[in-house]
């Protein structure tokens, strides 16, 4: 089989850094086509040995991008098209549809209640997303929760599949050796409890409430903020308003670095810390999470799905907190109190292998191409 992912953009992101993760374990031939931002995880695709395409669209009105797609799809003689993210889904089923393929498959990352990557949940949103929707065979959502949203939104339940994201639980296994070099590397002081906060720094991750967290808490007490955005300037300046500024450390993106690479990569990251503190209240999986559960770390966050869609006992280091300052730092406070655990993975972490998730996605595959090219089906609408 001979697939084409088809993703808006490959800056450091969840739902890239999960893209790349998966093509390395599916049982197929993969190409990569980002419709803007060819960024770090497209050299990390590259360096795997992956071929990744920059369509060079310039923002969501960009039509002309559209052939240039459909001409892509028809000349790489694919089986199956698989989309990502809001306006590759838009764009990538109808081009898949024009070019020929039948066998279409959209993942869904990001849906949230009140909002899709950033953006605004608009009826004109909606009504885009559920006319492109139907040119797919099934939508792919990355946890319960998701597909509940999309059943709300309108999407016939039988076209939605449950595929949860995976995590290479071996990068993430705690290192000793690792927690002390990456720690030295970034200047920690021995003594520091270091909260860690992972994912873009956007206003809804709420990172500013850790901020200010950290400032009602020792100062023994340290904040590392992992990953980049437009929202990093104002966290800076409300960390020096709140006089923690020389006690707050700031990344930037951390993609997966390829293996045997020196530096502290993401994993590497995760070890350095003491708490996961994830303050977002509304998040379509909790990706970060699972990734810092992996690392045996303790983790305090305001809403996971990947979390709540289990049974409490998998995540039993894991406490929900809600979105306000004071309960974080109490929170906080309270998890360091309790005195250092074991770095083991729990149940939670291992339930999203990425392996499991490869393999479930691969059924899903697999049902698609099945389909389009049953004789009894050709011509009948994906709906």
């Amino acid at each position: 089989m001979k697939a084409l992912q088809v993703i808006t953009g490959l800056g450091v992101g969840g739902a890239e850094q999960q893209l790349r993760l998966l093509v390395r374990h599916l049982p197929v031939d993969c190409d990569v086509v980002t419709l803007t931002n060819p960024g770090a995880v497209a050299e990390g695709l590259t360096a795997d040995g992956v071929r990744v395409t920059h369509l060079g669209m310039a923002g969501n009105r960009d039509l002309a991008a559209l052939p240039r797609l459909v001409r892509l799809i028809r000349s790489g003689g694919y089986d199956l098209v698989h989309t990502h993210l809001y306006r590759a889904c838009v764009y990538g089923r109808l081009a898949a549809r024009l070019a020929g393929v039948r066998a279409i498959v959209a993942t869904e990352h990001s849906l949230g209640d009140s909002q899709m990557e950033g953006r605004r949940l608009s009826r004109g949103v909606r009504s885009l997303y559920l006319a492109s929707e139907r040119l797919g065979r099934s939508t792919v959502a990355v946890s319960p929760t998701v597909a509940e949203r999309l059943r709300r939104w309108g999407v016939p339940a039988p076209r939605i599949v449950v595929v949860p994201n995976g995590i290479d639980l071996a990068r993430f296994r705690f290192d000793p050796d690792r927690h002390r070099q990456t720690r030295r590397r970034l200047g920690l002081p021995e003594d520091a409890y270091v909260i860690g906060g992972i994912g873009r720094l956007a206003p809804g991750k709420r990172f500013d409430v850790l901020v200010h967290a950290l400032a009602r808490l020792p100062r023994d007490h340290w904040l590392l903020l992992v990953g980049g955005g437009g929202e990093e300037n104002v966290l800076r300046r409300t960390a020096h308003e709140a006089g923690v500024a020389d006690r707050v450390l700031f990344t930037g993106e951390r993609p997966y670095a390829p293996d045997g690479t020196p530096g502290p990569d993401l994993p590497s990251l995760a070890s350095a810390m003491d708490v996961l503190a994830s303050p977002s209240p509304e998040e379509a999986f909790g990706l970060a999470i699972v990734e810092a559960l992996a690392s045996g770390l303790p983790v305090l966050y305001a809403s996971c799905p990947a979390i709540e869609d289990l049974p409490p006992q998998q995540a039993a280091s894991a406490r929900r907190v809600p979105c306000v300052v004071e309960e974080f730092a109490a929170a906080v406070a309270a998890t360091r109190a309790r005195g250092p655990a074991p770095r083991t993975a729990p149940e939670a972490a291992r339930h999203y292998c990425i392996t499991r998730s490869a393999a479930q996605l691969m059924g899903v595959y697999t049902t698609a191409v099945s389909l389009s090219s049953s004789p009894s089906l050709q011509g009948v609408p994906s709906s």
